[in-house]
């Protein structure tokens, strides 16, 4: 069996694209659009992925360094076409593979489609073609009588005739390693472009009677490729509805289908319940019941059963347990870690925290670095000063403790079980359990009070 490898072609500045960014950088979900090439690609079993690159070489070789895959780059330093694009990556191809040409700037190609270009016998050059509505701008698919395909015409070299043809070439193709080496060669820049075609191997391959296979993708849109920056919002946009269609099938219901983003992955239970304009990214995990209110942004975070998130709340990195409810307009913060039936509410920050079962820190409140015990009580407008400006230190807080309104706890400090902490105290030692602790200055009234008045 033949060895596979894939060479993604992604050499081209975008000109269009009004960007200092290489046009294959730009991002589709939070991703750039090469990176959903070559994790196509990958998807395939490729034996190796080749990728040539020419403006911005350096930068998108940087972009790539964390893919997750091993690149090997072909330099392109003149842009003279896409058949010498491929001649730049072939000589690192093994002669008795087979080659899969896809694009950086065509980002939605599904690892099926391309696996069914590769199912079944070895065939030496097989095609995706596509039949859209208006074929304007695409190479058009030239057969015989017999329905057997002999030529792919560009369009500024196309005639009338031609230019009625409604089947189109995507740019994708399958060949041998062994076919390509012989082809590539032989090829021409006489044409409109002045550029050496890729396609114009089909028209060798008839010559040199070689039969010629053809595919299409399930979807039109997996095959469009990005130009200027209305594609790119365009195919983000079906990115984000084939996202959400997915999400319905697996059991959430959506407020709105066309009002959320997954930049990531989002895994959801059933009857998941997410509201309008929230945006995932990363790796996101939903049980089953779990409810999210509008305008909510949720970052790697893993969300427990029957767990409510209000309004306007952001997670990062947080873990929480089945049934908590928090905000609207919390913030939690990596490190975040929520027990059961735990309870966070409106301008609430955590960071670093760890919060019992049952707990509560209802308003205005910011808790880091801190270890909050079963049914805590955090009365509004505490804050644990876990930071001296070099260094960051831990609060403690037993099971049952009460810790009064406008509570200051100056770490390292730890409050024991069912302790209470008087309302407008700043801690700064040990409250024992059972104990009433209250650090504030006394109160004094003065009778006969005057309040000052403005000179006249």
């Amino acid at each position: 069996m033949m060895s596979l490898e894939v060479i993604i072609l992604a050499a081209g500045q975008g000109s269009r694209m009004r960007s200092k960014l290489p046009k294959v950088l730009h991002p589709i979900a939070g991703k750039a659009m090469l990176k959903h090439a070559v994790d196509a690609a990958a998807a395939t079993g490729a034996d190796a992925i080749h990728v040539v690159i020419g403006h911005g070489a350096d930068q998108v070789k940087s972009a790539m360094a964390d893919s997750g895959h091993e690149l090997r780059w072909a330099m392109q330093s003149e842009q003279k076409g896409t058949g010498h694009a491929v001649a730049q990556a072939l000589p690192a191809v093994a002669d008795d593979s087979m080659v899969l040409i896809t694009y950086g700037d065509v980002p939605l190609i599904a690892p099926e489609t391309l696996a069914s270009m590769l199912s079944g016998s070895e065939r030496p050059l097989v095609l995706l073609t596509a039949t859209p509505v208006d074929p304007s701008g695409y190479g058009r698919i030239v057969r015989n009588e017999q329905g057997d395909v002999q030529a792919i015409v560009e369009q500024k070299d196309a005639s009338p005739e031609q230019l009625s043809i409604c089947e189109v070439n995507t740019g994708i193709m399958a060949v041998s390693a062994k076919r390509l080496k012989q082809w590539l060669p032989r090829l021409s820049a006489d044409n409109a472009q002045g550029e050496y075609y890729l396609t114009d191997i089909v028209a060798m391959a008839v010559a040199d009677g070689v039969e010629i296979a053809v595919e299409q993708p399930a979807n039109l849109w997996e095959v469009d490729g990005v130009n200027n920056r209305q594609q790119l919002n365009a195919l983000e946009r079906r990115y984000q509805r084939n996202c959400a269609e997915q999400l319905m099938v697996e059991g959430a219901s959506l407020a709105d289908a066309d009002r959320i983003d997954v930049r990531g992955t989002l895994r959801v239970g059933q009857d998941v319940v997410i509201d309008v304009n929230c945006v995932f990214e990363g790796d996101v995990v939903l049980a089953d019941g779990v409810q999210i209110g509008p305008n909510c942004h949720i970052i790697n975070s893993d969300i427990g059963e029957n767990t409510v998130i209000r309004s306007h709340s952001v997670l990062e990195d947080a873990k929480l347990a089945d049934n908590c409810t928090v905000g609207p307009f919390a913030r939690l913060r990596p490190g975040t870690d929520l027990g059961s039936k735990a309870r966070v509410g409106n301008f609430v920050e955590t960071k670093n925290a760890r919060v019992g079962v049952g707990s509560k820190i209802n308003h205005l409140s910011y808790i880091g670095d801190a270890e909050l015990g079963d049914n805590v009580n955090i009365g509004a407008g505490t804050i644990t000063c876990n930071y001296d400006g070099v260094n960051k230190f831990r609060t403690e807080i037993g099971n049952g403790a009460f810790i009064g309104s406008n509570t200051s706890l100056v770490a390292p400090v730890s409050v024991g079980e069912n302790a209470t902490v008087g309302a407008g105290s700043t801690i700064t030692s040990a409250v024992a359990d059972n104990e009433l602790g209250v650090a504030r200055g006394r109160q004094r009234n003065i009778s006969g009070w005057q309040r000052p008045t403005k000179n006249s």
